[in-house]
């Protein structure tokens, strides 16, 4: 990872390390974990998870960034993307920070809507990722992995342009209906619709390619 990324993520760490330690002597013994798709509590847990929920798991992430590099087989290295290899490790780790967020403010009573605020943080995360997804290259752990964008550096390419934009497009028709008040079932469609799109344009532009 460049070391501006490194160093985002461990200041977000750093972060919500000291935010959990100054509200934990406040929070319950036992406080809400998991809402269902109408908002719902349907989940309660030890205050300790809340360590797990929030720096171990960005922890996790930036190790698994830090790793993947030695991890990946030549001529497939994630960094080769550069510098979005790092911004695209960074998200997770954001991401996690704004769900503990979530969580503390549910546990000390502030009223947050779980089901509107959740699906919204994936629309955005759609659009952050799509942005630059076009500048992926070609590795085992990143972006659209098929058979046929592994195969072809050409296809990985086309595939990746569209998917980009597909996954932006997704991300900001997702937040307008989240703001419009969409049922559920709408907005996981619409989370989910771009993934298909592209995995079956990565196979149309294989079979196309002279043999």
């Amino acid at each position: 990872m460049k070391p501006r990324a490194l160093l985002l993520c461990i200041l977000m760490i750093v972060a919500m390390t000291a935010v959990t330690a100054y509200v934990y002597p406040s929070l319950p013994a036992w406080m809400p974990m998991h809402w269902n798709a109408a908002g719902q509590v349907d989940g309660y847990g030890p205050r300790w998870q809340l360590w797990l929920l929030g720096p171990v798991s960005m922890s996790g992430f930036l190790l698994l960034g830090m790793a993947l590099p030695w991890l990946s087989p030549k001529q497939f290295e994630v960094q080769a993307s550069g510098a979005t290899y790092g911004y695209l490790m960074a998200i997770p780790v954001a991401l996690m920070a704004c769900v503990e967020v979530m969580v503390l403010c549910a546990a000390l009573g502030v009223h947050v809507p779980v089901e509107r605020v959740a699906p919204a943080l994936v629309f955005i995360v759609l659009i952050l990722i799509g942005n630059p997804m076009g500048k992926v290259r070609r590795n085992f752990f990143l972006g659209i992995r098929t058979p046929w964008t592994l195969a072809s550096e050409r296809v990985w390419h086309a595939t990746h342009r569209l998917a980009g934009k597909l996954m932006v497009g997704s991300g900001a028709l997702g937040l307008l209906a989240v703001w419009l008040g969409a049922p559920h079932w709408l907005l996981l469609a619409i989370m989910m619709a771009w993934a298909p799109v592209a995995a079956s344009y990565s196979l149309l532009l294989y079979k196309r390619l002279p043999q």
